[in-house]
């Protein structure tokens, strides 16, 4: 036998109906085969540990309908103007120190514009990566000058998710449109920076719509990077507060069908994992995550502390990913085929 790692080709041709046909698989079926392909391609038992920081919280303008941050909705999130460099820098030498690898940072913007504020975001992106910490952003919309901008200052990651289906995204947010969500990716992809979009499950869609999502990410000329799987946070005064919390089912579903379409990306076990049990987030781990998001807050929700996180990790035997490693599978191609994955 080949080795697998040379001859399985990744594909970016995905069909609904296969992705469909894998996600509506038995869920212990699924969980097999998604361990076996995340065990062809990644390093089982590394996952990343990445710290995320909201560095400007509220007034946004946007409206989603998921998020405590929108200043049209009436929560108990303070609003705080852009943080100073150095306390970003504070925190991020911090995430580092508890073993972080990758540091994000989040600002409430509907766009990034070319001030002041853009400026000292820079500035930010310029010292972590000094700290030898992969950086990223989520700053909304950028354009691809800015894109080139913040490349130039050091920026390894931008996050962007697309939230959930074309068809079900104007019954979540208004205030831009699905296209506005792809041309940043493409814009930071143009940029030779690496590409972080997912997506939130909870949200009153329907498994179409989270099979479609996950075909326009699988089928993108280049997959992510990383796919952030998100679980619902209601938060008061929100849209969305009377939402159910969603299964670890679900969510188990969800990452296996990701890490089965994009076997090189970093499938990111994000939002919801506070309601999670550590036999929960196991099965997350099995299913193929391979990333977490470690520290007190998401942004503004609450998330498992870093102690808490290391007490998972001893107990599982798992260990943490180091910064600006490439995935293992060099070599393998992207090319258009017929039919699944499969192994000469």
């Amino acid at each position: 036998m080949q080795d697998a790692l040379t001859t399985t080709p990744l594909r970016t041709d995905w069909s609904m109906d296969e992705i469909r046909a894998i996600y509506h698989k038995p869920v212990l079926e699924l969980i097999v085969e998604a361990a076996q392909v995340h065990k062809q391609y990644q390093a089982t038992g590394e996952v990343q540990v990445c710290t995320l920081l909201s560095v400007k919280t509220g007034g946004c303008p946007e409206d989603c309908a998921y998020c405590p941050q929108a200043a049209r909705y009436h929560t108990d999130v303070p609003v705080h103007k852009l943080l100073s460099n150095e306390v970003v820098f504070d925190a991020a030498q911090k995430a580092k120190d508890a073993g972080s690898t990758r540091f994000c940072m989040g600002a409430a913007w509907r766009e990034v514009r070319d001030n002041r504020d853009f400026d000292r975001v820079l500035e930010m992106v310029e010292g972590v990566n000094d700290m030898g910490l992969e950086v990223c952003c989520t700053l909304g919309m950028v354009n691809e000058y800015q894109a080139e901008r913040l490349k130039q200052a050091g920026l390894y990651a931008y996050n962007h998710n697309l939230d959930t289906s074309e068809e079900n995204y104007s019954n979540i947010i208004t205030t831009r449109t699905y296209d506005d969500r792809l041309q940043t990716i493409e814009n930071v992809r143009q940029a030779g920076i690496s590409v972080c979009s997912g997506g939130i499950i909870g949200l009153g869609e329907t498994d179409s719509d989270r099979i479609a999502m996950l075909h326009v990410l699988s089928n993108l000329p280049q997959h992510p990077e990383s796919v952030p799987v998100n679980a619902l946070v209601p938060v008061e005064g929100t849209p969305l507060a009377e939402q159910p919390r969603v299964s670890v089912w679900e969510m188990v579903r969800m990452i296996a069908t990701a890490r089965i379409l994009m076997p090189k990306t970093m499938v990111r076990l994000s939002a919801g994992r506070q309601e999670m049990s550590t036999v929960e987030q196991a099965m997350c781990f099995l299913a193929g995550a391979n990333s977490i998001f470690s520290g007190d807050k998401l942004l503004t929700t609450p998330n498992p502390g870093f102690n808490d996180d290391q007490a998972m990790f001893e107990l599982l035997g798992l260990t943490p990913r180091k910064s600006f490693q490439e995935n293992s599978g060099c070599g393998v191609k992207v090319v258009a085929t017929e039919g699944a994955l499969a192994a000469e």
